[in-house]
């Protein structure tokens, strides 16, 4: 049994920034997770529980506003409409730029997934799909439901769990929706199709190594990268393997991962070494190979490379970021890049018309000129409050939130929509970055939501799905 050792950023953060400290082929889903340090040494449990802070990364990304934006304006695409969201990005190019939902950010309902949130064993790294009226979501522990999505009611849940006893703190993974099947990775070394229906597991087939992405679905093929760096392909009808990719496999990595993107018979996948790489996604031809990664040296953390926000394609481009400090525009056709940025960011890339939206890993929100790379503005998302005056000229000093990891942005109804491990939510202003509102989710939530109809539908780390009008 291979040991996964884990390091959180905070305690409110466990899951987002847990790193393997040794990856294998043949890892098994036996997963014993402990707290290490950056250079590999225990940390105390009791310290770790109370949130001690280890750096990580620099303290800023080194970026500032360009001069000559100073005051322009950009356009962002008029709200449409999202039918369904039947893949972790919305679409297999992993792009929706302004969804028609969520306007008035208010909660319609909330239901528990199954029988594992957040510990310090199983994280929730499953965002939820929609499709035939209905949301699928996984737990901490391969338990898969499908819920009304107007009233939340369980319609059927499936229990993927390993029954060998070794594989007990096995998690990860995720689900997608394609022609009347739900395909879903685990942890626990299997990717299944689900009846859509009835939650009946169709097929099941072994991998090598835990997957801890969800799928991508297309053209018939079922695509999840492992823990080991393979990108698998499975033949969608029966689950046999069409073709498989190893990348170079990295002796640490974030333990969250990415799906990859398909547009026009290529498939784009990030990988642990910091890769982002195109093949043809009907057997695995070689495209281009583009390396998101550079060497700072500033701690052990700051060395890895990996691409864990999903990489987006956009307009011929292709938009993904690196842990280790570089996000990028690529082209996707040659694999050039357009303009590369120092930032890093364990998120995905937000593009909406003329501008590119992301979340670093120090909380800033950077708006970003799509073509040419230049930056519009940013914002801290872990600024303290304003101090404020009240009419009898009193001074109010907001209580200063503790730093969080913030997810996102998403948009939706002309909002940015953002969610951190405090349990906030928050809608800012895509043309300034000014917080319009913010409410409370009852606890952390590490992905962003997905919408469909009129409605946005979120999962937290206590494995709950929450759903805003």
């Amino acid at each position: 049994m291979t040991s996964l050792k884990a390091l959180a950023k905070s305690g409110a953060a466990v899951r987002a920034l847990t790193v393997v400290a040794t990856v294998a082929v043949g890892l098994s889903g036996c997963a014993a997770i402990d707290k290490i340090s950056a250079i590999g040494k225990t940390v105390n449990k009791s310290v770790a529980t109370a949130g001690e802070r280890i750096p990580v990364l620099p303290e800023t990304d080194q970026l500032q506003p360009a001069a000559a934006l100073r005051g322009q304006d950009f356009a962002i695409p008029q709200p449409v409409k999202i039918a369904d969201w039947p893949l972790p990005g919305g679409t297999p190019e992993q792009s929706v730029e302004n969804a028609a939902a969520g306007a008035n950010l208010t909660i319609a309902w909330r239901r528990g997934l199954g029988v594992s949130g957040a510990n310090r064993a199983h994280y929730v790294t499953a965002p939820p799909v929609e499709a035939e009226g209905k949301v699928f979501a996984m737990d901490g522990q391969a338990h898969v439901s499908a819920h009304d999505a107007q009233s939340g009611s369980q319609a059927w849940t499936t229990n993927l769990q390993s029954r060998d006893r070794r594989d007990r703190d096995a998690y990860g993974g995720g689900v997608a929706y394609a022609n009347g099947r739900v395909f879903v990775t685990s942890g626990y070394r299997t990717i299944s199709a689900l009846d859509a229906k009835t939650g009946k597991v169709i097929w099941s087939t072994k991998t090598d190594a835990p997957i801890h992405a969800a799928p991508t679905v297309s053209d018939g093929r079922v695509y999840a990268v492992t823990l080991d760096d393979q990108l698998l392909a499975f033949d969608t009808d029966k689950g046999q393997p069409v073709w498989n990719y190893q990348a170079i496999i990295e002796p640490a990595r974030i333990l969250s991962a990415s799906s990859p993107a398909i547009s026009n018979g290529t498939i784009v996948t990030g990988f642990a070494s910091g890769e982002l790489i195109a093949q043809g996604a009907a057997n695995g031809t070689d495209v281009w190979t583009q390396a998101l990664s550079q060497s700072s040296r500033n701690n052990a953390l700051s060395e890895i490379r990996d691409i864990a926000g999903r990489p987006v394609i956009y307009r011929g481009d292709v938009f993904a970021v690196s842990h280790s400090g570089l996000f990028s525009a690529v082209d996707l056709r040659t694999g050039a890049p357009r303009w590369t940025l120092p930032v890093s960011s364990q998120n995905t890339p937000w593009p909406a018309g003329d501008v590119v939206y992301i979340v670093s890993e120090t909380g800033q929100l950077i708006c970003i000129a799509r073509e040419s790379g230049q930056v519009y503005w940013q914002q801290d998302l872990n600024a303290a409050p304003l101090v404020t005056t009240t009419r009898r000229g009193r001074v109010r000093k907001p209580k200063t939130p503790k730093p969080a990891f913030w997810s996102g942005p998403f948009m939706a109804s002309n909002h940015l929509i953002l969610v951190s491990s405090n349990g906030d939510m928050e809608q800012r202003d895509p043309h300034t970055g000014v917080l319009e509102r913010s409410i409370k989710l009852g606890s952390a939530a590490m992905q962003p939501p997905i919408a469909a109809g009129d409605m946005l539908y979120l999962v937290t780390e206590k494995a709950e799905l929450i759903a805003f009008r």
